[in-house]
């Protein structure tokens, strides 16, 4: 594992946490890295990156591990990739490679793998000097590091964007699909939360927590691929729809930005949008700022970070960051009225976080007083199933029938929809 260290560039993270998290997105894929190391850059080499010596030392050092292949934790050109392959006798594949890899064998639904191949396929374009293209397998990944019962096919760039454009055909259709639920979603009256925060903050532990269903939830990058819904109770919210999403992270292939947009317009449609940090890694002010980078771009936050929709934010693994400093932690989001401490594994916290959700959801709710005849079951079954009742009692008779006074509690969404039935 290589990470350049490149004078003059900046990254979202220091040089040690991005080795950090590339050695993760390795492991990820469950490659066994040999050796990680951080190589400085002074000056970037057209044709391979990094300077002759370094690259005579590096070839020596995987004689020496007998490594099989070499990551770059960076973007490197076809010219660069293919020069270093020559140079080292080995595969090597950059940051943009390894995220597909893990993608192509992650993605567990047909959308999933329409966005993942797009995403490849995109990525592949320039590289078909290579001579271990791989477009189509029997098994999940796309053949960055080979494997059984894959299936090669010899393509051309115009094969590629005749099936990019297939690809990109069918994914139209499924964005489309997702705004009409949205859309339908948005008429039923149960609000939606979506989680979002960086890969392997704990949203998938949080969300099996809350929901008690079992999403893979591991300690790995990208352990969550395809989005999840389920239905969880609030306090004064009798349902709401929780929505897992794919994590983010730095640097984020743009290739995957475009393909998988379909599946993070899903938080563009939500009610709140619930921030899972996690806390006990040192970057995780770099990581928030990488979040509201991705939401800038889907339009929810402005430049300034300033949200169309409430964002909470839950100060995650507050287990793994000492006493002391959980200490400190439950000060700083006493002081916020949008954070509050938690641990998705060990549920602290999680009580007062669903209060908080609850009470942001139900903000605007009015309470109201209404008469309705006994024979319009439909209206008051209505008003039970979605709204908050807080009084029912006989009124009287009116016109011949039975009156019903019901005091009732309703944001304006779901008053809207009472006054359409």
């Amino acid at each position: 594992m290589l990470c350049p260290d490149i004078r003059g560039q900046a990254y979202a993270i220091d040089t040690a946490e991005r080795l950090e998290e590339a050695c993760g997105l390795a492991l990820a894929i469950g490659v066994i890295i040999a050796d990680a190391r951080v190589i400085p850059v002074r000056s970037m080499r057209p044709g391979t990156l990094f300077g002759s010596g370094q690259v005579e030392q590096i070839a020596s050092d995987c004689e020496l591990h007998q490594a099989e292949l070499v990551i770059v934790d960076g973007a490197l050109s076809p010219i660069q990739q293919r020069n270093l392959e020559e140079k080292l006798k080995r595969k090597v594949i950059d940051r943009t490679g390894l995220i597909l890899e893990i993608f192509g064998e992650r993605a567990a639904t047909a959308e999933g793998r329409l966005q993942v191949e797009l995403a490849h396929l995109d990525y592949q374009q320039s590289r078909l000097v290579r001579s271990w293209t791989h477009l189509e397998r029997q098994r999940g990944g796309f053949g960055f590091l080979g494997g059984p019962g894959e299936t090669q096919i010899e393509a051309d760039r115009r094969m590629i964007r005749q099936r990019m454009a297939r690809l990109r055909k069918e994914l139209e259709q499924v964005r489309k699909t997702r705004g009409l639920h949205r859309e339908r979603r948005g008429r039923a009256p149960w609000p939606v939360i979506a989680l979002v925060g960086y890969t392997n903050a704990g949203k998938s532990t949080l969300f099996n927590r809350l929901t008690g269903a079992e999403v893979m939830a591991e300690d790995l990058l990208f352990a969550t691929l395809d989005p999840t819904m389920r239905a969880i109770e609030l306090p004064a919210v009798e349902k709401a729809i929780l929505s897992d999403t794919v994590g983010f992270i730095s640097d984020l292939p743009t290739q995957l930005v475009a393909a998988f947009r379909a599946t993070l317009e899903e938080v563009t449609g939500a009610d709140v949008i619930l921030h899972v940090r996690d806390m006990s890694n040192p970057s995780h002010e770099a990581q928030k700022k990488q979040v509201l980078s991705v939401l800038a771009d889907l339009g929810v936050t402005d430049g300034e970070g300033q949200s169309k929709i409430p964002i909470v934010e839950a100060w995650n693994k507050v287990d793994l960051v000492g006493l002391e400093r959980a200490a400190e932690l439950r000060e700083m989001a006493a002081q916020q009225d949008d954070a509050l401490v938690i641990s998705a594994l060990t549920g602290e916290g999680v009580d007062a976080l669903l209060e908080r959700i609850g009470a942001l959801l139900t903000k605007e709710a009015r309470v109201i007083e209404l008469e309705l005849p006994v024979s319009d079951g439909k209206r008051i079954a209505w008003l039970h199933a979605n709204g908050e009742v807080l009084a029912e009692e006989d009124a009287g008779e009116g016109e011949g029938s039975p009156i019903r006074r019901v005091t009732v509690r309703l944001n304006p969404k779901q008053l809207g929809q009472f006054e359409r039935l």
